[in-house]
């Protein structure tokens, strides 16, 4: 797709005077580089939808953007107003059953599975969207709705929500890792898609939360968590999918799960598989979380700033716009960087920053002159930055190390060990924040736990020999192994299809 600027030079003016000197060229490229900047993103998003497919781009903008950007980053704000306000139960309590919420991700691998390799009416995709769709929504209006739940009732409704958005991400996960084996010079490209819609989405869902939390409640603003799920179903039975004429019997299906499991199992065995696994687990569960330690902190009338619900939300929401630009540092400048080197300075980089927290919580910036509105924003942002910076590109990397064929289950599997990662420092974090004794009104040992999570994070740059120097264009898994994983019984025809026909007759 050539560029604007280079179809400006090649076109001749239409109308105006003959006569008329012509503009000199620093004015004419003055005049047309802001409209060739604004036109970048319109002209970026035309090339993904040309080379994969405009069902594809707009499944990803609604999966991220919608389901996990909007719907993540209003049940972040609004669960833990919900616990602390209704429930009224300690921080490391919520810890736990955050962690919770992370076993529908954990079960990926299931999602993955039954989208691989059970078709229902011949519909590999579509109808997990819509089963996504009904678990997310039922879930959100019964907590929304049903009065004054019991905590383990609330546990299970907010589960199920999590469940829904699950279902959801592991399948348009397996359309992305697909495309990335597909078309790999992309790869970057559709991560950083789906970085950007899920930081937009998420800048206006903290935008919003502080609004909806002060005039519905904490409980009334959980049933606008239904309308993301109900969008889920519309999109199943709108997507473009090929419907597949193969009407498997049992037999057949347990042949293909019998063939994808088999696929999986050979490939975990790769060292260049397991070793990447391993780290990027490790890297997850070693930086233990803090953070509902630190939001009892922020919003306490006596021991921390107390700031208000409307406050917190745009907190929240500057940080969604820093994640942006993280996304952004990435896609121009690291993402073809190698692995190794750009994960071990972005580790490194996520270690130190993590200090911000532990000056806020010391009030030394109040001793420094830094109000606490201002230099709690700088953190945030910082922090976002660094995160999604470190983040990108081991998702890169994982989409790197699916075998065609299993791309969905592998893929799951991957985010499930990442899943079960984010699980561990939940609970880790829990666990601390218990034996530190930080509860709802005792923040004084806060500090201390901030601390060991910083070391922590910094003790993981030991672990980054597990990641492959490599480029994120060179190929990580063995050919042959894609070969005998594409024989295993997993059929071509079976996947959903979302590169033009005429790229896709050699795989």
């Amino acid at each position: 797709m050539g560029s604007l600027e280079a179809q400006a030079q090649d076109t001749k003016p239409l109308t105006g005077d003959a006569k008329q000197p012509p503009s000199s060229p620093e004015t004419s490229k003055a005049t047309t580089r802001p409209f060739s900047i604004l036109l970048q993103p319109l002209q970026w998003l035309q090339m993904l939808s040309h080379k994969l497919n405009p069902s594809f781009v707009a499944g990803v903008v609604l999966v991220y953007g919608l389901s996990q950007g909007f719907s993540g980053s209003l049940f972040r704000v609004v669960t833990d107003y919900y616990w602390k306000d209704v429930q009224k139960v300690q921080p490391s309590e919520v810890q736990l059953f955050i962690g919770l919420y992370y076993i529908p991700w954990v079960m990926k691998p299931m999602w993955g599975l039954l989208t691989d390799v059970f078709p229902v009416r011949g519909y590999h995709r579509r109808p997990y969207f819509v089963v996504a769709g009904v678990v997310g929504t039922g879930a959100a209006l019964v907590v929304a709705l049903g009065g004054r739940l019991g905590v383990a009732a609330a546990v299970v409704c907010l589960v199920g929500v999590t469940a829904g958005v699950a279902i959801a991400d592991v399948t348009i996960d397996a359309c992305v890792a697909r495309n990335s084996i597909e078309v790999r010079e992309l790869a970057p490209d559709m991560q950083s898609l789906c970085g950007f819609c899920s930081s937009v989405g998420a800048l206006v869902g903290f935008s919003t939360s502080g609004f909806f939390v002060h005039h519905l409640g904490p409980q009334g603003a959980l049933g606008v968590l239904a309308i993301p799920p109900a969008a889920l179903i519309v999109l199943g039975f709108v997507i473009y999918e090929p419907k597949t004429n193969n009407n498997i019997d049992k037999k057949q299906a347990g042949e293909k799960l019998g063939g994808a499991m088999k696929g999986m199992y050979r490939t975990i065995q790769f060292p260049q598989v397991w070793k990447p696994s391993l780290y990027m687990y490790l890297s997850l569960a070693l930086s233990i979380s803090t953070h509902e330690g630190q939001f009892y902190w922020y919003t306490d009338p006596k021991a921390g700033p107390a700031f208000s619900q409307e406050f917190v939300g745009m907190i929240y929401a500057i940080g969604a716009m820093a994640s942006i630009v993280g996304v952004l540092i990435y896609h121009k400048t690291l993402k073809d960087l190698p692995f190794r080197n750009l994960i071990f300075f972005a580790q490194l980089l996520y270690g130190l920053t993590g200090m911000l927290d532990l000056i806020f919580i010391s009030r030394w910036n109040l001793i420094l002159g830094i109000p606490d509105s201002f230099f709690v924003i700088v953190e945030e942002c910082v922090s976002r930055i660094v995160s999604r910076i470190r983040w990108m590109p081991m998702i890169v990397l994982s989409t790197r190390l699916c075998p065609l064929g299993i791309e969905g289950t592998f893929f799951a599997l991957l985010m499930c060990i990442d899943s079960f990662g984010s699980l561990s420092s939940k609970w880790g974090g829990g666990v601390v924040l218990h034996l530190f004794h930080v509860t709802r009104n005792d923040f004084k040992n806060l500090w201390l736990v901030v601390l060991i999570r910083n070391i922590l994070r910094i003790a993981t740059l030991g672990l980054i020999f597990l990641i492959p120097n490599a480029n994120p264009s060179e190929v990580l898994v063995p050919a042959d192994l894609l070969g005998k994983t594409i024989s295993t019984g997993v059929d071509d025809d079976d996947n959903l299809q979302l590169v033009p026909s005429n790229e896709k007759d050699e795989v």
